[in-house]
């Protein structure tokens, strides 16, 4: 595994430099664009590694399918459908969902900006910062590695340049779609998006999500096996942006990317991957990592259709 995935990385490296790091977020900005990192975890536990995957990055929205997980587990699949949708909205993240109609659940899923700050609302906890604290514990299990933290310097970077996200939280509470402070609401999601990880913590967050919600190896149960077809469900449909109908047919497997450049992916029963590649495409995704993506699902099967 580990000579296939240099050999990728290799082929993959070029592109790199056809992408654009997400400079719009001024932490992100720094990051250098040429990094390329890719981290496997098997069923049966084995652990395969190439380039930069022991490189630190924020989560960003490789953190929705976790507030997701977290609602799930606070709510139920009933109460969490009730309060946000199921469908690609066929639009940019962090687009204004709105249009001709009044603007409901249904117009929203977990996977876009609007979607997850709705998300941060049905975690339970007495403050935002309990409820942060419980989505941290759950991300450190999924990953497992209890040093895992919050990096400041992108979490100051997120909320000093945060006014689209703003917005979005003001129309979500125009419509009653978001209750309690929006301030708190958003901090909340600003810090879950600066979640310091590397590829070995999106792997193993990618391997308890193939696993039905046990982790690889000691098989300790994290959460519902329904959770996890639920949320791989959506990962298929709506994880990669609009890009999502495009991947599914390149690759075929459940996952989710960030605008750091981080992809987890989900091969159901086969395992978790982690990829950095900063560069990102004009959907947000990251250039490099769909390539290096793609290349592995063809090599090893792991297409699900």
């Amino acid at each position: 595994m580990e000579e296939l995935l240099e050999r990728l990385l290799a082929e993959c490296r070029p592109w790199t430099e056809r992408g654009r790091v997400a400079d719009y977020i001024p932490e992100l900005g720094k990051q250098d664009p040429a990094a390329l990192g890719v981290y496997v975890i098997g069923s049966e536990g084995r652990h395969s590694w190439a380039g930069d995957w022991d490189k630190p990055f924020s989560i960003q929205s490789v953190v929705k399918p976790i507030l997701l997980l977290q609602a799930l587990m606070d709510n139920g699949i009933e109460a969490v459908q009730s309060r946000v949708g199921m469908e690609a909205t066929g639009k940019p993240f962090d687009a204004i969902n709105a249009g001709e109609q009044t603007l409901d659940s249904a117009h929203l899923n977990p996977m876009v900006n609007m979607g997850a700050i709705v998300m941060c609302t049905l975690i339970h906890g007495g403050s935002y910062e309990e409820r942060f604290r419980r989505l941290l514990e759950l991300t450190r299990r999924m990953a497992g590695d209890e040093s895992i933290g919050v990096d400041e310097a992108a979490y100051r970077s997120e909320k000093t340049h945060g006014s689209k996200n703003r917005a979005l939280a003001y129309l979500l509470k125009s419509y009653g779609l978001l209750e309690g402070d929006v301030e708190e609401v958003l901090d909340c999601y600003f810090r879950a998006c600066a979640i310091r990880v590397n590829c070995r913590s999106l792997a193993h967050i990618g391997a308890v999500l193939s696993n039905r919600g046990r982790a690889p190896v000691s098989g300790e149960r994290i959460f519902p096996s329904a959770f996890a077809r639920y949320v791989n469900a959506i990962l298929v449909t709506c994880g990669m942006y609009d890009g999502s109908g495009e991947f599914a047919i390149r690759v075929g497997v459940p996952a989710k990317s960030g605008v750091s450049g981080s992809i987890m992916a989900a091969v159901p029963t086969r395992m978790g991957i982690g990829i950095f590649a900063p560069a990102l495409d004009g959907k947000g995704n990251s250039l490099a990592g769909i390539h290096l993506l793609e290349r592995l699902s063809k090599e090893l099967y792991l297409s699900i259709f």
